[in-house]
């Protein structure tokens, strides 16, 4: 069937299917939304079964919908090529002092508000985490938990061997892996912040990429190092032959990495490209520290590689944790330390001694069943459908001339604005009506993202977070004006 509009020639299925799509790219059909029955559009536009079909076939072809098996026809999350990427910075390759934990002080204290959007912290929303399961796994542990030998006492410096176990047997990509190589954190920056003080001291100089997650730089600036920016590729991450010029022509201590959806930018690197960042830098005698703590919320089929899988010397030290997994307030994460676990046991013991055991009893206890990696699949493809409808609703709402990252996993968004945008004004103006975000201006002490902002998709999308997003477009064109 076809009509004639403008002198061409249009099939019945096309127009159908370019309106179906025009919906969905202004809004009005969401991120994972079933679309109607082939019956009930067939009932509605007076079409044939076969031309509605046809037309979801199409939609099928662009990328615009899916089908599931015995479920129907659901929107796709689109992610990729809605706005331009952001640039990569450009300045001087110098170790700098970091000066960032006074303004994040004054951020902090609106990232915590109950009263506003949560765009600002880089967390999960309640709705994505197990928290039924938890309480569950929290009774019957906790029922038995005092009554047991040892229960009331210190538990080993380096975690919990039921917890070990189950951790090493959730990295089944690590050959050989028995736990005892595990020492548990009071969560992962907690065990950067043991990894940083192994392997380097203060005045050191410390490589991450730029822009980077602010609370790496301030651990750097609290330790009394010094930080070396390489800017990053919002597609690539770095240049290898800049990071191969970078620790040859400066005394650099160590390299403090995530090559899996790094915050903020959420790229992925490739696996052999990580296999030559391991060899570009640890054939030198470099530490590197690398942070994977989203590795495991990856938006396509397989999870990627690590960097440790490509550590031959035990000079990576990896580092992850269940705060953007699980739960964030259970303070529970890991590091595998390599040829540095003795230093960094004792380190965490002069410290704190130990982890508490309950906690760790309850998360052994939730893998145990298998109830883990079930409830990974389901936050996986919740956020890759929160990350769909952020990417659009900023597409859609704010000016032109915005660019933004494509994440290719983890549950942030990198927004860069005209320049003529003051981020930290733009965090003002937001917050009075009830909107938190993290300026770009903290994620950096090179001074080059002032005009970019990070985005948190954790949090469930409903109207008010759309209208959200639609308001904080308003007030980036108010301040252009």
């Amino acid at each position: 069937m076809e009509a004639v509009r403008g002198g061409k020639v249009e099939f019945h299925y096309i127009r159908l299917a370019n309106e179906i799509e025009g919906r969905v790219a202004s809004g009005h059909i969401g991120i994972g939304e079933r679309l109607p029955s082939l019956r009930r559009v067939q009932e509605q536009k007076g079409l044939s079964l076969s031309t509605v079909y046809q037309a979801y076939v199409e939609l099928e072809n662009r990328g615009v919908i899916e089908a599931r098996n015995k479920s129907g026809f659901y929107v796709r999350a689109q992610i990729k090529k809605l706005l331009p990427l952001p640039s990569a910075g450009h300045f001087s390759l110098k170790p700098l002092k970091v000066k960032v934990n006074t303004l994040a002080g004054v951020l902090q204290n609106l990232f915590d508000h109950p009263e506003m959007i949560p765009f600002g912290a880089a967390i999960p929303g309640p709705e994505l985490l197990p928290v039924k399961q938890l309480s569950r796994m929290a009774r019957e542990i906790g029922a038995t938990y005092l009554l047991k030998a040892g229960g009331t006492g210190y538990g080993s410096p380096t975690g919990q061997p039921e917890l070990q176990r189950q951790i090493a047997r959730h990295l089944d990509w690590y050959d050989g892996f028995s736990g005892e190589e595990i020492i548990v954190t009071g969560g992962c920056m907690d065990a950067i912040n043991l990894c940083l003080r192994a392997v380097a001291s203060p005045g050191d100089i410390i490589l991450v990429e730029s822009p980077t997650f602010l609370c790496y730089l301030q651990l750097i600036e609290d330790l009394n190092m010094r930080v070396l920016e390489l800017p990053a590729d919002p597609v690539h991450g770095l240049d290898l032959d800049v990071l191969a010029r970078t620790v040859e022509e400066h005394d650099v201590r160590a390299v403090l990495l995530n090559s899996n959806f790094p915050n903020p930018l959420g790229y992925r690197v490739a696996g052999e490209k990580k296999r030559e960042m391991v060899r570009i830098i640890c054939g030198r005698g470099i530490p590197l520290i690398e942070d994977d703590i989203y590795g495991d919320l990856y938006f396509g089929e397989t999870r990627p590689t690590t960097l440790k899988q490509y550590d031959e010397q035990g000079l990576v030290l990896y580092c992850s944790s269940f705060s953007k997994t699980v739960l964030p307030d259970l303070r529970l994460g890991w590091v595998v330390p390599g040829r540095f676990k003795e230093k960094v046991k004792r380190l965490k013991f002069n410290a704190l001694i130990a982890t508490p055991k309950l906690n760790q009893m309850i998360i052994a206890g939730f893998m145990e069943t298998g109830a883990y990696e079930r409830h990974l699949r389901k936050m996986r493809n919740t956020l890759k459908v929160q990350v769909g409808n952020m990417t659009r609703a900023v597409a859609n709402s704010f000016p032109g001339d915005t660019r933004m990252s494509s994440p290719e996993g983890g549950l942030v968004l990198w927004v860069e604005l005209n320049r003529g945008i003051d981020s930290l004004q733009l965090f003002t103006r937001a917050a009075e009506v009830g909107i938190s975000i993290l300026p770009g201006a903290v994620c950096s002490s090179s001074g080059q993202y002032q005009h970019c902002i990070r985005l948190n998709c954790g949090v469930a999308w409903t109207p008010a977070v759309q209208s959200a997003i639609v308001a904080l477009g308003g007030l980036i064109t108010e301040l252009m004006a």
